[in-house]
C-alpha cells in the first residue's frame, strides 16, 4: 500500500488552535499539487495531531520545517500575536526527516 499524504498539526500543549492552522494550510497552499491530491480523495484523509510544550518548542519545530523545505501555515493570534499551532500541508510522513522529532502525539 502506498504511503499516505498526511496533514501534520502541531499545538502547543497549553493552547489548541488546530482548525484554525489546518483550513489556513490547505487555503494557503492550495495551488500546490500535494494539497490537490489530499483533496481529491475526501474518504482517506489522514490529520497527525501533535502537541508540542510552549511557544519557543512551536517556533523551532517551524525552524525545522523551513529548513526541511516543507510548507506550512503558523497560527498567530490576534490581536495578542501569540503563535499557538501549525499545519503542514499533506506530506508524506518520510519527507519529514526529523522536523517532527520532539513533538508527541496530542493527548
Amino acid at each position: 500500500m502506498a504511503e499516505a499524504r498526511t496533514i501534520f498539526i502541531v499545538m502547543r500543549k497549553d493552547l489548541a488552535k488546530g482548525s484554525h492552522a489546518t483550513v489556513a494550510a490547505i487555503h494557503r497552499f492550495r495551488d500546490d499539487e500535494r494539497v490537490k491530491a489530499y483533496l481529491s480523495d475526501i474518504e482517506n484523509m489522514h490529520k497527525v495531531a501533535l502537541e508540542t510544550k510552549n511557544e519557543a518548542s512551536l517556533l523551532k519545530v517551524a525552524e525545522n520545517l523551513t529548513q526541511q523545505g516543507i510548507p506550512y501555515h503558523l497560527w498567530v493570534e490576534r490581536p495578542e500575536n501569540i503563535p499557538t499551532c501549525l499545519a503542514t500541508i499533506p506530506v508524506l510522513r518520510s519527507d519529514l526527516g526529523e522536523a517532527l522529532k520532539k513533538c508527541s502525539l496530542l493527548r
